[in-house]
């Protein structure tokens, strides 16, 4: 085999060779990025139910039926209290002559 086309030859595998390489490389990306997601999702799923699980821990018995009622009444003010504020205080009150 003449020189010319074994070297055109090995060109043409070694291009191939890189093209798979890169290929590989965009799938690898994906896969990472995926995993990533699903391990953020994972995390958030696990701290929604530690806080579940924290929440029926603390409200159990007389005294969390004591503190269960006390933060509905802190929310509750707290609401009260962004709702009648949120304006900043530009609201005024028109009186009647």
């Amino acid at each position: 085999m003449s020189p010319v086309p074994s070297a055109l030859g090995n060109l043409l595998q070694s291009l191939a060779a890189i093209g798979a390489s890169l290929l590989n490389s965009v799938f690898a990306v994906f896969r990472a990025i995926f995993a990533l997601v699903q391990e953020f999702v994972g995390g958030i799923l696990q701290l929604v139910q530690a806080v579940i699980a924290f929440a029926a821990d603390l409200f159990q018995g007389v005294v969390g039926f004591v503190a269960a009622n006390f933060f509905v009444v802190a929310l509750i003010g707290g609401l009260y209290y962004w709702y009648t504020h949120r304006e900043g205080g530009t609201r005024t009150r028109k009186r009647l002559a």
